[in-house]
């Protein structure tokens, strides 16, 4: 789209402000989704590295961590977490680390959480904590990034095997739609509502970013569909 400077500044501040309003409403949700996978590895495995390294002790420590974060003493919380990233043992440390990021990215660091998520991502053999932590660290990148910056994160989890594509495929899209890219962010956030997998609330949702992209005429509006047939704009219920 042609315009002289003033123009294009204007509108891309306004885009701006639109994708921050977007994340602002939304963000919790998708990053609370990413912070129940966490939980869930930790009750999956938990018990496992509890009997395989006698890991009672950082046991106790992980959690009296989530008491300080509960508390809303970060700065305590951040402490407990670097003492059982140093001296935990099994796999607690890394839900340390992962922990740990979530608290900085809370308290506003957000470059330190995403060299953390980052460095996780570097150093994991488990396929799954290693694209939960490109996820998490790509999520942050949405509103404290470039696209590029999310694309070399979760550019490669968007396909079919990934199973946190959905959440690739959101981060993607709202990185796309904040740089003005709106044609693919209309098929990121259409991928996740045809994905089968997808929970109604999270198909609900991109609903809605599809809705504000078709106000704002970024978008083309979708033909009528039949009768029981789903619409991109109009999620089926589950």
């Amino acid at each position: 789209m042609s315009q002289d400077n003033i123009f294009q500044e204007i509108d891309e501040e306004l885009r701006s402000d639109r994708m921050r309003a977007l994340w602002r409403r939304f963000g919790p949700y998708v990053i609370g989704a990413a912070i129940a996978v966490v939980a869930l590895v930790a009750v999956n495995e938990g018990w496992s590295w509890y009997h395989s390294s006698n890991a009672a002790k950082s046991s106790d420590e992980l959690y009296a961590a989530f008491s300080l974060i509960d508390g809303g003493d970060l700065a305590a919380a951040e402490a407990q977490l670097d003492t059982l990233i140093g001296d935990g043992t099994g796999g607690y440390p890394i839900l340390a680390q992962f922990r740990k990021a979530g608290v900085l990215a809370t308290d506003g660091k957000v470059s330190e959480a995403v060299a953390l998520y980052d460095s996780l991502a570097n150093s994991q053999s488990n396929p799954n904590l290693r694209e939960l932590a490109l996820v998490l660290g790509g999520m942050l990148m949405v509103d404290n990034g470039s696209l590029g910056d999310v694309e070399a994160r979760v550019g490669s989890l968007t396909t079919e095997a990934s199973p946190l594509r959905n959440g690739a495929r959101e981060a993607l899209g709202l990185a796309q739609y904040k740089a003005g890219d709106f044609a693919a962010a209309q098929a990121s956030f259409e991928a996740v509502i045809n994905d089968p997998m997808t929970q109604s609330a999270t198909r609900n949702r991109m609903g809605y970013y599809l809705a504000q992209l078709l106000s704002r005429g970024a978008i083309a509006e979708e033909p009528a569909a039949d009768a029981g047939e789903a619409t991109p704009l109009e999620p089926a219920a589950q």
